[in-house]
């Protein structure tokens, strides 16, 4: 017992790992788990890498909610009501608070979406088809809303 304790008291407090914006390229242009790692196992659901179409299917994603919510504002100026009724309880508490609750429930649900992108729901379908989906059902839903602003100008 005495002898890890030494142990212990002889190590260097500070820490030589810094966190940085080097790190964070480095691991992102050199990570480690993007393979499996044994034969046995059957599917890897958590690696290190994701394919650079899931970062660009998240940011389209949100920056499509973006557009979306300040086309619905725009929209509600003009006359027309919010359909989603959850959203539109949320819209009675304030503009302020439409926002923030849109862009937290979108980004929410993309981060989970791209850490289960290789999880199979029901064991048939790859969690990450249903980002292509909500990014093209969002790319409608804003040419949708684009061409109502478009036509009452």
């Amino acid at each position: 017992m005495e002898m890890s304790d030494a142990i212990v008291d002889q190590r260097d407090t500070a820490d030589r790992r810094e966190f940085g914006w080097r790190t964070v390229f480095y691991g992102f242009l050199r990570s480690r788990r993007r393979d499996l790692r044994r034969d046995v196992d059957a599917e890897v659901l958590f690696l290190d890498w994701h394919h650079p179409w899931l970062f660009f299917l998240a940011v389209g994603t949100m920056i499509f909610s973006c557009l979306d919510a300040f086309m619905t504002l725009q929209l509600i100026d003009r006359g027309m009501y919010e359909v989603n009724p959850v959203m539109r309880a949320i819209l009675g508490q304030g503009t302020t608070a439409f926002a923030v609750s849109k862009m937290a429930m979108t980004g929410t649900s993309i981060l989970m979406l791209v850490f289960l992108a290789k999880a199979k729901f029901m064991n048939r379908v790859r969690a990450g088809l249903f980002l292509t989906i909500f990014f093209s059902l969002y790319a409608c839903l804003v040419c949708y809303e684009f061409v109502y602003l478009i036509r009452d100008m």
